[in-house]
């Protein structure tokens, strides 16, 4: 019994680490519903697979901006997956009693980016500029915070 308790406390302190890594992951496939539904509307062929970035001009402004919503969202996922791997290998939250603010903070980070990546293809879609700077921008943080806990957490370790 005790074997089982010992394993279950880090898998349960890596499970934000590991669930914002995969979420964020499904933020880049999510990612590609609006652009093919902007594909569809721009009569999308079997031709236009030779050059899918070709059509570009066919599709309407909506499509334009999922377009480039999914560009970002393999960007951002970029500089987020090896943060949140760094914090999973680094044992970021190992300690769960009296975890430190830095550690809370990485966890909330964890689970806000994906949250924050969604919001911001939405912002995009809707062509709402300044919330898609604030959504940007706080992924953005998310990762750094997580890059900080996982440093901090290799560092002292």
């Amino acid at each position: 019994m005790a074997l089982a308790t010992g394993l279950a406390a880090p898998a349960a302190a890596a499970a934000p680490f590991a669930w914002s890594l995969l979420l964020a992951a499904g933020v880049v496939v999510f990612s590609t519903v609006p652009l093919g539904a902007a594909r569809s509307q721009a009569n999308f062929q079997m031709a236009d697979l030779a050059a899918p970035r070709a059509m570009f001009e066919r599709l309407p402004a909506w499509g334009k901006r999922a377009a480039w919503a999914h560009q970002n969202c393999f960007e951002a996922f970029t500089l987020h997956a090896p943060a949140a791997l760094l914090c999973l290998l680094a044992g970021v939250g190992a300690a769960t009693e009296g975890a430190p603010l830095a550690v809370k903070a990485a966890v909330a980070a964890a689970w806000l980016h994906p949250a924050l990546r969604l919001a911001y293809m939405g912002a995009y879609l809707g062509n709402v500029p300044p919330l898609r700077g604030l959504c940007w921008a706080g992924g953005l943080t998310c990762s750094g915070i997580l890059y900080l806990a996982g440093l901090q957490a290799m560092l002292a370790g």
